[in-house]
């Protein structure tokens, strides 16, 4: 079967979100261009490397192109609205590929499906027929700065670190390493 690759030129959103409590919640990225959405699932970890990737490609742009748009900005308007719903997975990602398309000027952030075969990096941001589903997104620099400070937000938001250990607490608070294996309530 032929490979999918959802493409966005110009996408009204790329965003990450969670779906579920804190503890217990997925991560998704979606794009958005005009009627057509596409949600792919994330582990935490690859959503916090491609937020810290992008903006050291972003620095990177910036410091090379000398292009003040890229930089940071406080003035910057962050999307702060829940994921589309209903939420349907196209596939849950394996590969993360970032590029610079000097054309259009955009950067371009491309999530391939994860995949049996072994994957090398001449697949990623490639229209070959066969491999791994993709979606390929070009942002303007504003929108990838954007996306990576939600990103950090959507990140953090999740349980709050125990003060001794750092571990995550849950809702009734969680057995520290710290107390010599007291269970540490949650504070209100």
């Amino acid at each position: 079967m032929s490979r999918v690759i959802h493409v966005f030129r110009t996408p009204d959103r790329f965003v990450a979100g969670t779906v579920g409590e804190p503890g217990d919640r997925t991560f998704y990225l979606q794009a958005v261009d005009e009627a057509k959405v596409v949600s792919v699932q994330m582990e935490k970890e690859q959503v916090a490397v491609l937020a810290e990737r992008l903006s050291a490609l972003l620095d990177e742009v910036v410091r090379r192109l000398g292009d003040a748009a890229a930089a940071e900005s406080d003035e910057l308007p962050v999307d702060t609205e829940p994921l589309r719903t209903p939420v349907e997975q196209e596939f849950r990602v394996g590969t993360m590929g970032l590029g610079w398309d000097i054309e259009s000027r955009a950067i371009v952030v491309e999530l391939l499906a994860v995949s049996e075969q072994e994957i090398d990096e001449s697949m990623v941001l490639d229209d070959a027929e066969e491999g791994p589903d993709a979606v390929r997104v070009f942002l303007s620099l504003e929108q990838a700065r954007a996306f990576a400070v939600r990103a950090v937000r959507v990140i953090s938001a999740g349980r709050q670190p125990c003060p001794l250990c750092k571990e995550p607490l849950g809702p009734k608070g969680h057995i520290c390493p710290r107390q010599n294996g007291y269970r540490r309530q949650a504070e209100a």
